[in-house]
């Protein structure tokens, strides 16, 4: 089944260049041009990923992205903004886009960051789908102490509640906590978690960072769970999990 991506764009050159370019992926592109009308049609619509302008008419695209993330939870959301935007960069991340692209940008970063998300898409959706007769040890649950990473089901919970986190922030928290106490710079975490090796994309990495501590730590501002290796990049201390 082809894959249905959602572009909202409300400069009508860009979005049909954007067509073009994912049309060249075999992909069912959908296109909108106001903030409402994408809105509503994310929300009542099945799409494997939502490509969003920041700037759109009547609601804009972070607020699009704010709404869709509380109602659902799982869909891949990519954001686009201006060079010098950097305050809507963060912020679109903070507020739960999987990924950001900056204008002007490249045909073949465009779509090689779409079929990064697309990958992710697959693979959650296989395995909640699938009959897991595969190898027992491989698909079971990551434990430390009352942290569980469940790979199967992409379900997290610690000390017995629920932590929910979306596609990208759980592949994240279980790529580090496959690897307890290494440290690993924003780079390496791009090119294992994201799938690129794209430069000048740290806040990707730095606002996943945050809201997976705002989810996980007891206190975000004093992280004992996910943290900061000055000067080199992030490690799963894996003794912080109990403190």
């Amino acid at each position: 089944m082809t894959d249905k991506v959602l572009v909202v764009e409300d400069d009508q050159d860009i979005a049909e260049l954007i067509s073009v370019q994912l049309d060249e992926l075999s992909l069912n592109v959908d296109l909108c041009h106001c903030g409402k009308q994408g809105l509503n049609k994310a929300l009542t619509k099945n799409y494997a990923l939502v490509i969003l302008d920041v700037m759109l008419p009547e609601i804009s695209g972070l607020d699009i992205c704010r709404q869709l993330r509380s109602q659902k939870p799982e869909q891949a959301i990519m954001i686009l903004t201006s060079r010098s935007s950097e305050t809507d960069q963060v912020l679109g991340l903070e507020l739960g886009a999987d990924d950001y692209m900056t204008k002007p940008f490249s045909v073949r970063e465009l779509q090689a960051r779409v079929r990064c998300q697309l990958r992710k898409v697959h693979l959650l959706s296989n395995l909640h789908c699938q009959n897991i007769e595969g190898s027992e040890e491989s698909n079971s649950p990551i434990s430390i102490g009352d942290l569980v990473i469940n790979k199967v089901t992409h379900r997290t919970s610690l000390s017995g509640n629920s932590v929910d986190l979306t596609s990208t922030e759980f592949d994240l928290l279980l790529y580090l906590a496959s690897h307890p106490d290494r440290v690993f710079s924003r780079t390496q975490l791009l090119s294992s978690v994201w799938g690129y090796h794209h430069s000048g994309y740290e806040h990707t990495v730095n606002s996943h960072i945050n809201r997976l501590r705002s989810k996980l730590e007891k206190d975000a501002s004093q992280p004992e769970i996910v943290q900061t290796v000055w000067g080199v990049g992030y490690k799963f201390n894996r003794q912080g999990v109990n403190a």
